[in-house]
């Protein structure tokens, strides 16, 4: 039952166990709420053991405790109930996040890139919400009507079969009813869902481009888009309702008949002598009651319906392999070795890197050089282990990367990628994220080495200003100095610069070069570059066309050679001769 529970809600071990506690407890508290109907039996039957006359005596004392006993285990049920639901429930959302956080932590880089934010964020929050309120009500709720109908249902059967028939063959019809439902609801929920989705992200779309949308006149277009994707949820979200409602309503009614079958057929048991007028007023009384959780149950089937999917999305994320190996690994040397490598991103056989064979050596600088879209940053993401390999190998030293730790070998590196992410945080702790336990005198070192320390210092906090989301109260230039000095506070044995300098001018470029020169001895260097003037002195250059290495050599060497890296040279030098 525990593993059931666990599988079918993503939840853990210490939920399940919780979740059947709290079936428990609401079963237990359903069954005590039809302890007042045997006070009534006791009291009925005194009543009519002296044919209601007005001079019996009732032992009111009697009555009065056991009624008081009787609203004590009632409170005492709904407290334990209360505790097993509610603040369990609220403890395994909690415990969910921690653990689906920590699951996308392990992730390889290039889940995030399949995923969109939106839709994360909407499993992380909503879907664990979801699961949360399904926990703390419907699901044990239901359950527990279910356990304590039937067992409600066997002590009436045990009374008088004919009227507990009377009375309860209402309740699978309806279970039918809503079971049929099924297929229905999922459809319209999977579909809801959806347009929620994609509202989220045009919202998010609209918010992260709002300077674009604003400059190049497009805000009533955007809008009235916008407009369209809120129409379509609230149109989807008032279907899915108004259908899952018709069944509920339409069950929950079918289960009134039971009250009436109950009193005819019960009407024509007493006439018939075949029960006493007490089994009939009991029926009564019972069936004014038992269906009352079946209410609250029906309205709950929708919702777990619903939560099964949230659930399911939830394991989506369980499911997806984390990228393992070794994380004791001893490196001899920090070449770079890519033999025989090739990569697409969808299984369409449509290969951005093909066959591609070199190797960069320890100490030396290694640029990928090549047109936008012949598979520079997709390499270095293979070399760093974003992405595994469709086929062949890399290797670090002598070690293959697949069987090295993710996390492990994205020590060894220290990266600068061409778009830059940067913290709501203080300068100060933006740059010591690439060494946690770096020294305020050591951030600084690595702010002046990446030429950060003049702009920051011209700043009212200094190194102690709070910099906005993603650095928006810096230039594009001093975000990608933060980052650079990230990296050389990082002082990993592999350098990986993707378009490190792009956003620079002359003046900083050089400078921040210069710090970077200084920094390159005995490491394994690799630069991404466009402008290839900045890798002239490079130890090797790989010319890459179209996912192939077409050239390698130095800038001597390829000039030489008269292939494509001269072409792309002379035209960038003709290029920078332009005027207006």
């Amino acid at each position: 039952m525990i593993n059931y529970l666990k599988n079918k809600y993503a939840i853990s071990d210490s939920g399940a166990k919780n979740l059947l506690k709290g079936i428990l407890s609401c079963t237990f508290t359903n069954i005590g709420l039809m302890f007042p109907v045997g006070i009534i039996y006791l009291l009925l039957e005194e009543c009519l053991k002296n044919d209601f006359q007005t001079n019996i005596y009732l032992d009111f004392k009697f009555y009065f405790l056991i009624s008081l006993g009787v609203f004590f285990v009632i409170g005492v049920l709904e407290y334990i109930q209360y505790n097993n639901t509610f603040l369990t429930s609220y403890v395994e959302s909690a415990n969910m996040r921690i653990v689906l956080a920590e699951k996308i932590r392990k992730l390889p880089l290039s889940f995030f890139e399949r995923k969109n934010l939106s839709d994360l964020t909407t499993r992380i929050m909503a879907d664990c919400q979801g699961i949360e309120t399904a926990l703390s009500h419907y699901i044990p709720e239901f359950i527990g009507a279910i356990i304590s109908l039937i067992l409600v249902g066997i002590g009436l059967t045990a009374l008088n079969l004919k009227m507990a028939m009377a009375l309860l063959w209402v309740v699978p019809v309806s279970f039918v009813i809503m079971i049929l439902s099924k297929l229905v609801q999922d459809r319209y929920n999977l579909k809801n869902i959806k347009l929620k989705l994609e509202q989220a992200d045009m919202i998010q779309e609209y918010l992260e481009n709002i300077k674009e949308i604003k400059t190049n006149l497009m805000k009533k277009e955007y809008l009235t888009k916008l407009d369209s994707k809120l129409k379509a949820t609230e149109k989807g979200t008032i279907n899915s309702e108004f259908l899952t409602g018709v069944f509920i309503i339409f069950s929950q009614s079918f289960l009134k008949l039971g009250i009436a079958s109950t009193m005819l057929y019960g009407i024509k048991l007493l006439i018939n002598k075949e029960i006493d007028l007490l089994t009939y007023i009991v029926f009564l009384i019972a069936a004014s009651r038992i269906f009352d959780p079946l209410y609250t149950v029906f309205t709950n089937m929708s919702a777990i319906y619903a939560t099964k999917l949230k659930a399911n999305r939830m394991k989506e994320i369980e499911k997806f392999k984390v990228q393992i190996g070794n994380k004791k690994i001893n490196f001899e040397n920090l070449n770079i070795l890519v033999k025989n490598v090739s990569f697409s991103y969808k299984s369409d056989g449509n290969r951005v890197i093909k066959n591609m064979n070199f190797i960069a050596r320890q100490g030396e600088v290694t640029a990928l050089v090549g047109h936008s879209g012949c598979g520079k940053t997709t390499l270095a993401k293979l070399i760093s282990r974003f992405w595994d390999v469709d086929s062949g190998k890399i290797y670090i030293g002598e070690n293959d990367i697949s069987n090295i730790d993710a996390e492990k070998l994205l020590e060894l590196f220290s990266i600068v990628f061409q778009n830059v992410n940067l913290f709501n945080n203080t300068i100060m702790e933006n740059i010591r994220i690439g060494k946690k336990d770096a020294s305020d005198d050591e951030v600084i070192k690595a702010s002046k080495a990446a030429n950060c320390h003049g702009f920051i210092m011209k700043l009212k906090y200094g190194y102690g200003t709070v910099i906005g989301e993603n650095g928006s109260h810096l230039s594009g230039g001093e975000r990608q100095r933060i980052s650079i000095a990230r990296a050389i506070l990082k002082d990993s044995p592999i350098v990986l610069l993707d378009e490190a300098t792009s956003s620079l001018d002359v003046d900083n470029e050089t400078l921040v070069q210069n710090a970077i020169s200084k920094l390159i001895k005995n490491k394994t260097v690799l630069i991404i570059a466009h402008r290839l003037r900045t890798i002239v002195n490079a130890d090797k250059i790989l010319v890459m066309e179209q996912g192939l290495l077409k050239e390698q050599g130095t800038h001597k060497e390829l000039i030489k050679l008269n292939g494509v890296y001269k072409k792309m040279y002379e035209m960038q030098e003709k290029s920078s001769l332009w005027k207006i």
